[in-house]
């Protein structure tokens, strides 16, 4: 009788250490899904190049790399705890925090924390030159792919058609595509224009100038101004695209690294202290990443910072 309680002693400890490994394993074990965007953007390389600097620098890291329809949805993923990490146009966090249904969010999403300002997403509107469409009012009675239903690129075009004075309506027909289905059809004949809201020298671009001659259109300043914030005057530099011999004006949003309040202190801390120290590695997935700087990691942050961001750029002295 005491050798069966002795050995259901035994192997009751067996057990309840077995569960305690386990959870311990399972507290090592961190999870990152990093949201991006479509594969053909400027988004998901930015994203691998993440995915693999997480899962080298942070303990115990598990990571994924999902592509997506890009800000809106990454947004509405991060607040259901679908994603650690997404990147987002200013304009799309802005809205989500104001829990603006129009631009696809249920309500106010209360959960959204700030990683980091990166680079500047560019609203490239490119056709072909056989369209005959050089300026915003040639759009009108053309066809024109605005980028998936309610991402960030179609946010920016709606902006960009309200300044200019022109609806959705004007147009012969409107497209809701990735930009690489939009590139095809272009090629194809099937489509007139495009607009692409990315970093300079996106993929989808360089693939089309390459293969049929191209008119990048002008958003005038005038245009710009009437917008006004998060969105600022630039210029393509001529060369960007191939048969791209001027300058074009157009207008530029900032982008995002955003993740969620239920993302552990630490976590948040070590995305946020990898992200600069592999800057080099992550240009080097897309020359975007080129004008990500730490001296303006803060510029125009639409969220409250995540606590481990913070506590990051407090080291380096951007907060006191």
């Amino acid at each position: 009788m005491m050798l069966n309680f002795r050995t259901k002693f035994v192997a009751a400890g067996a057990l309840a250490l077995s569960l305690g490994l386990g959870a311990v394993s399972a507290k090592a074990q961190e999870f990152i899904n990093v949201l991006t965007g479509g594969t053909s953007g400027v988004y998901y390389p930015l994203g691998v190049a993440l995915s693999e600097i997480y899962g080298k620098g942070i303990e115990g890291a598990r990571t994924q790399v999902q592509a997506t329809k890009a800000s809106v949805e990454n947004l509405n993923l991060l607040q259901q705890g679908k994603g650690e990490i997404a990147f987002a146009l200013g304009d799309a966090v802005k809205l989500a925090a104001e829990g603006n249904t129009e631009a696809g969010y249920p309500g106010k999403l209360d959960k959204l924390r700030g990683i980091a300002a990166i680079y500047p997403n560019y609203i490239q509107i490119v056709a072909s030159k056989e369209s005959g469409i050089k300026t915003l009012a040639d759009l009108k009675g053309k066809s024109l792919s605005v980028g998936a239903p309610a991402s960030g690129t179609e946010l920016n075009a709606r902006a960009i058609f309200a300044a200019a004075g022109l609806k959705y309506e004007d147009l012969g027909r409107v497209e809701y595509l990735p930009f690489a289905e939009s590139v095809e059809l272009i090629k194809n004949r099937q489509l007139d224009a495009t607009l692409q809201s990315a970093g300079l020298g996106v993929a989808s671009i360089r693939d089309l100038a390459t293969s049929v001659p191209i008119n990048v259109v002008a958003v005038p300043a005038e245009d710009v101004a009437k917008i006004g914030l998060p969105y600022l005057s630039v210029a393509i530099p001529k060369g960007t695209y191939e048969g791209q011999t001027e300058d074009v004006a157009t207008a530029a949003v900032g982008n995002f690294l955003i993740t969620h309040a239920d993302v552990s202190d630490e976590t948040a801390y070590q995305m946020t202290k990898l992200l600069f120290d592999n800057l080099d590695q992550i240009a080097s997935a897309h020359a975007a990443a080129k004008a990500i700087d730490l001296a303006k990691a803060l510029d125009g942050m639409p969220v409250p910072l995540h606590p481990g961001a913070e506590r990051y750029y407090k080291e380096k002295g951007l907060i006191k």
